[in-house]
């Protein structure tokens, strides 16, 4: 905010020259020929060129799992817009786009596949030949769902959501050089997991990750989009070590739209099955999922659909449940895990089920809620997919939300109408989240990244001073805040006095990295254990210097204190590393510097979850959809800093309200993406945006250190649901319905007017 940041976009260095990409403007074709002028043969660099680079692999160990491989730059042929051809280098940026445009494609257009659901069917063209089919997985989970058969009510719909782009505030951007001195690479490059970047070069150079060196400096927003690795990435590291000097690419908006990875694109068929009070018996559905063209490293195409199965039945109780998924191969941009994941979509079908079943059982949507919830004396509660829910009080959260929205008032207010004809709908959603995900979760699904120990190293300075340095890296959740509140609880060290290192593989623990809302839980927990045992080094220096025995003093306020006296950590510092004469004998050698590991009791992974609850006014001719009041009531455990939850939670939902009426990436039947600038993709800016009004409860995760959860995704999660509930209670009396999100005014007006037709033909 203050211009003080440094970005990748900002790293200068000598002799550094700018990439461009000749990226496909076709979604399927068959690569004939590329023609580069004979002016530019030593700037310009194809797949035939990179000999030994291996394609992109993220293989998943789930039976069934089809593998596509992701050369980094295309070979044979291209299988999205946007995929890269060619790689042009030139001192600026300018001229080597220049040269990109002077690159001529002699391509073999083939039939696209732009449509999940088409490219499932019998005799839909092949993204990947060798398959049979464009199905990267098919997962099916059961538990009796004949006991919910019988139901008396019955409800069935198909639910859609929008394919999205992610549009951090900085794009996707790389610098790489090599040093021959130290025989190493250096990519410098805006991401989430810079561990798992180096990894991932390594495997594709073919290179030792000790001569790997990946830096991620200030991240200008992630989100999921920053979490995988680049073939930019790939294709710098490959040019600096070919040319001799350093190179750089930086994303532009047109190629973030149109060539980066996307989102969010779910298909559900689904039914809920109940008894006349409303109690869910059973859900029945199936679930489809656009994976793109290839499986995004680390994660892989499959870990969307493959989730869907596992959390869909959110935070209710019942007895019978059957899901099967389907994660599909298209002519798109891959996907990859966008803030929320998988539950965004699940969350959205969920929800607009629920309130048809309180439609058919003629209650209130909030009670049919409240009757299915967990309990919280059922806590710790193993669901029916075998989640394990560790604390909370999930009807509470119901409670407060209907209390500070005024359910009384609002229905009101819509028997009484509104003077301007709008009509006023109130929405509920409520939402689970499985957070800091441990080794046994994630070593089931068999991708290249599984999480163990987080660790963090502590060092005192000679002066009395912290450095933290741990492997998870902070784009916009405020870790250089939090962690340093950690270590003041741990050690009483003034916050102003630590340092965080965060983003360089040379200085910080391995780690998986950002992710799945893990930090404050494994970073946080991680800190904490090493600056506990630096505290023990600490105490018995301290001790020797008054003159005490260990078990007689305390570390406190930044300070050893006992009977008579106290040192400083300042001067335990300077005993260390300037008179090491004063050391007691049995000194640890190991100093002040430890580094730690994490891991909660249970590896399960925490259980955040919000109740969300908006109120809106329709106008049904126009198809605006306006959000008058938002309460969010959450419960994120024990609070390490409230404001920085806070803000977590208003940008989280600052994005929900884009998935719920604005962002959309359309395609066309050739696969071409329609929505290739923000005048056409559109984002919610200040004036779409409510202000909020917030509750948190903090109910303890008995697993985790201080009793934190993972919050970072929650106020994504929601809003969709919330915002089409009370949509679509606004539009009940008229007979309108939506099903898909984003709930444009165009979508809005056509169901009105599909109602109003419906009801004619009835008449």
């Amino acid at each position: 905010m203050r211009g003080r940041g440094q970005y990748v976009a900002d790293i200068r260095l000598a002799g550094m020259q700018d990439v461009a990409f000749v990226r496909s403007p076709l979604a399927h074709a068959r690569i004939r020929g590329i023609h580069v002028p004979e002016i530019y043969r030593d700037r310009v660099f194809t797949a035939a060129d990179l000999v030994g680079v291996n394609p992109i692999r993220a293989v998943s160990g789930l039976p069934g799992f089809k593998i596509s491989e992701q050369p980094v730059l295309a070979s044979g042929k291209v299988r999205q817009v946007g995929e890269m051809i060619a790689m042009c280098v030139s001192p600026t940026r300018a001229e080597a786009e220049d040269i990109a445009a002077a690159v001529v494609l002699d391509l073999e257009e083939l039939p696209a596949v732009h449509d999940m659901l088409q490219a499932r069917a019998p005799g839909a063209p092949l993204i990947h030949e060798h398959w049979g089919d464009n199905v990267f997985l098919e997962t099916n989970f059961e538990v009796d769902i004949s006991a919910a058969l019988d139901a008396p009510i019955k409800v069935s719909r198909e639910i859609t959501t929008a394919r999205q782009c992610m549009a951090p505030l900085e794009g996707r951007g790389a610098v790489a050089t090599f040093d021959h001195r130290l025989d190493q690479l250096t990519v410098y490059t805006a991401a989430q997991m810079p561990h798992i970047n180096r990894t991932g070069l390594s495997e594709c150079l073919g290179m030792d990750q000790g001569r790997i060196r990946v830096v991620s400096p200030d991240v200008g927003g992630g989100f999921g989009q920053k979490g995988i690795l680049l073939p930019e990435e790939v294709c710098l590291s490959w040019l600096t070590m070919r040319l001799g000097h350093p190179v750089r690419w930086i994303e532009d908006r047109r190629e973030n739209l149109t060539a980066s990875a996307n989102c969010r694109e779910h298909h559900y068929k689904i039914t809920l099955y109940a008894d006349r009070d409303g109690r869910l018996r059973g859900i029945d559905c199936e679930a489809t999922v656009d994976s793109g063209a290839y499986s995004s490293y680390p994660f892989s195409a499959c870990l969307e659909a493959a989730q869907v199965a596992s959390i869909l039945p959110g935070p209710y109780v019942m007895p019978a449940y059957r899901c099967r998924t389907y994660s599909v191969a298209t002519n798109k941009c891959p996907i990859l895990p966008y803030r929320g994941v998988a539950r965004t979509g699940v969350c959205f079908a969920l929800e607009l089920m629920l309130d048809l079943v309180a439609v058919e059982a003629g209650l209130e949507p909030s009670e049919v809620r409240l009757r299915n919830l967990v309990q919280p004396e059922q806590m710790p509660f193993d669901n029916i997919t075998n989640k394990h829910f560790d604390s909370g009080d999930y009807p509470q959260a119901v409670q407060r939300a209907l209390a500070a929205i005024d359910l009384e008032a609002v229905r009101a207010r819509q028997l009484r109408g509104e003077p301007d004809g709008r009509r006023i709908g109130l929405g509920l959603s409520i939402y689970c989240e499985q957070a800091a995900h441990g080794t046994s979760v994630y070593s089931g699904w068999g991708i290249p990244m599984v999480p163990g120990h987080e660790q963090a190293t502590a060092r005192l300075t000679p002066d009395g001073g912290l450095e933290l340095r741990v492997g998870v890296h902070s784009h916009g959740q405020s870790m250089e805040t939090t962690l340093a509140q950690v270590a003041h609880e741990m050690l009483g060290i003034d916050a102003g006095k630590v340092r965080i290192i965060l983003g360089d593989t040379a200085m910080t623990p391995y780690s998986t990295g950002t992710w799945g809302s893990r930090c404050a839980v494994m970073a946080g927990g991680a800190v904490a254990t090493a600056c506990g045992d630096l505290g023990d080094r600490i105490k018995r220096i301290g001790a020797k210097l008054l003159q005490q025995e260990v078990a007689d003093v305390e570390l406190r306020d930044g300070e050893v204190r006992g009977p008579n006296g106290s040192v400083t950590l300042r001067e335990i510092a300077h005993t260390w590393y300037r008179r090491p004469q004063d050391l007691p004998k049995d000194v640890d050698p190991g100093g002040l510097e430890v580094t730690s590991g994490y891991k909660p009791q249970r590896d399960s992974g925490t259980f955040s979850y919000a109740a969300h609850a908006a109120v809106v006014a329709v106008d049904p001719d126009l198809g605006t959809v306006e959000i008058l009041d938002y309460v969010i009531v959450e419960d994120g455990g024990v609070l390490i800093n409230p404001m920085v939850v806070d803000g977590q939670i208003f940008g989280g939902l600052a994005q929900g309200i884009g998935t719920a009426l604005y962002e959309e990436m359309p395609f066309d039947a050739a696969g071409q993406p329609l929505a290739t600038t923000f005048a056409d993709y559109l984002l919610p800016g200040p004036t779409e945006v409510p202000a909020p009004r917030l509750d948190h409860m903090e109910t303890p995760s008995p697993y985790t250190r201080f009793g934190v959860k993972g919050i970072g995704e929650g106020g994504a999660i929601a809003p969709p649901a919330a915002i089409a509930n009370a949509v679509n209670d606004a539009l009940r009396p008229v007979g309108a319905e939506l099903m898909r999100s984003p709930i444009s005014p165009h979508r809005v007006v056509e169901a009105v007017i599909a109602a109003q037709g419906a009801g004619r033909a009835a008449a």
